[in-house]
């Protein structure tokens, strides 16, 4: 908490890891107590329909690790993944690798994962994407750079 507290005189952001294998009420701990700017994880935020409608008006931004869900037992099939869910949700969700060397997926394969098994269209992956750029930490500017280079990318290859 302490480290949490004196990050506003550095100008930090807050992170933290809630609601991967814990439940939902991590979830509000983390943006109530903590003050979090992004939740790692946060797959059991649907066991919480008032906490989803929260996040989705937030527009907070869950990272979602499906690799290291898969690997450390929070699904027990990647079909079972919650993202295509948690979009249809109208979350604000993101695709990442989770300790990528040790979980045995760099971002690629998280990507390629999720896409075969939950049949994510090319606009949906587009939004992924995109939503990591929203998400991160960038100044606008480069948010808004990268998110038009993904748009002139989709237009420059139509499916």
């Amino acid at each position: 908490m302490h480290g949490y507290s004196k990050r506003q005189a550095h100008e930090l952001k807050r992170v933290a890891h809630a609601g991967e294998e814990g439940p939902a009420p991590y979830i509000h701990e983390a943006l109530d107590i903590l003050h979090v700017d992004r939740i790692d994880h946060g797959n059991r935020c649907l066991d919480d329909p008032e906490l989803v409608a929260r996040l989705a008006r937030s527009g907070m931004t869950l990272t979602l690790c499906p690799l290291s869900n898969l690997k450390l037992c929070v699904i027990d099939d990647m079909a079972h993944h919650p993202l295509k869910r948690m979009m249809e949700s109208g979350l604000h969700v993101m695709v990442n690798s989770d300790d990528p060397a040790y979980f045995g997926g760099y971002l690629t394969d998280n990507y390629l994962a999720v896409a075969q098994a939950l049949n994510l269209s090319r606009d949906d992956l587009a939004v992924l994407a995109k939503n990591s750029f929203r998400g991160s930490f960038l100044d606008e500017a480069a948010k808004a750079r990268h998110m038009a280079a993904i748009d002139d990318y989709i237009a420059a290859y139509p499916g």
